[in-house]
């Protein structure tokens, strides 16, 4: 086993929407957070209670443009159609010596903006624009390897390629 410190440090990224290179649009973006909805279980005999998992919370992306985009916010204005959105950084490691390694990060991301808007104007200042997204499906993909991949709408739940719903898929006769 390995003592030597090793840091990943991902400070910046490019965002494409529906495969259209976005470069310097957008200045900050929230990607999904998974959060598993967790079912409590008590029963008598226990001594306290215990949750288990239950499904996954919805999945929300909020982006943050630096200035007005007409192509973007016709993208965000319809809530019937949905949007492909990548978001690609480059993952670097350092350690004593250095920067060692450089690979990139791509995050996938399908939904339906919930909010777009007029923007928010200030004298002698950029104008901000702040859309949120509703995400159906969100994959991972570091160093072209799967860290997770979502898809609500498919039933699909991997972690590292493993699929964590093949034996509920198959038990209920999907």
């Amino acid at each position: 086993m390995s003592n030597k410190i090793e840091i990943n440090k991902l400070t910046n990224a490019n965002i494409y929407m529906n495969g259209n290179n976005l470069l310097g649009r957008a200045e900050e973006v929230d990607l999904p957070q998974i959060k598993h909805k967790m079912a409590e279980h008590k029963a008598l005999g226990m001594v306290g209670s215990a949750e288990f998992f239950a499904g996954i919370d919805k999945l929300e992306c909020k982006i943050k443009w630096n200035a007005l985009y007409p192509n973007v916010l016709k993208a965000c204005a319809s809530p019937f159609s949905s949007v492909m959105i990548q978001v690609r950084a480059s993952l670097e490691t350092y350690n004593g010596t250095g920067r060692t390694e450089e690979v990139p990060a791509v995050a996938f991301l399908t939904g339906t903006f919930k909010e777009f808007p007029m923007g928010n104007i200030k004298p002698q200042d950029n104008a901000e624009y702040e859309t949120q997204m509703s995400v159906t499906y969100a994959k991972l993909v570091v160093n072209r390897q799967d860290i997770f991949e979502i898809d609500v709408l498919q039933n699909i739940y991997k972690v590292g390629g493993i699929d964590m719903l093949a034996n509920f898929k198959r038990n209920i006769g999907a």
